[in-house]
C-alpha cells in the first residue's frame, strides 16, 4: 500500500501540483481515514460498509484507497452507516 507521503511524490513527479492542490488532496486523506478507522471501529469490512450503504464493494475499495475522488453524495452514503457526519467549517 502507498503512503501519502508516496503519493505526493508521484504527483509531484507525474505534474507541477500546486499548494491548494495538496491542501485538497489532504482534506481528503483525513476524510478517507476518518472513515477507515471507523469503520475498522465497528468491526466492519470494506464488503460489509459496501452492502450497508448500498454501493459496489470495488467502489469502497477505490475510495479507500484514493484511487478515485468520491463525490458529496456518495460520501455521504458512505459515512452514515458508520454515524459519521461532514461539517462544514471557515478557516
Amino acid at each position: 500500500m502507498r503512503t501519502w507521503e508516496d503519493f505526493k511524490k508521484t504527483a509531484k513527479e507525474k505534474n507541477d501540483i500546486t499548494k491548494q492542490d495538496i491542501e485538497e488532496m489532504e482534506a481528503l486523506a483525513t476524510i478517507i481515514s476518518a472513515i477507515i478507522d471507523r469503520r475498522n471501529e465497528l468491526g466492519y469490512s470494506q464488503r460489509d460498509l459496501a452492502e450497508k450503504c448500498g454501493i459496489p464493494h470495488s467502489s469502497v475499495a477505490r475510495i479507500e484507497s484514493c484511487v478515485v475522488k468520491p463525490n458529496i453524495e456518495t460520501l455521504i452514503k458512505i459515512m452514515k452507516p458508520l454515524g459519521l457526519t461532514l461539517e462544514v467549517a471557515t478557516l
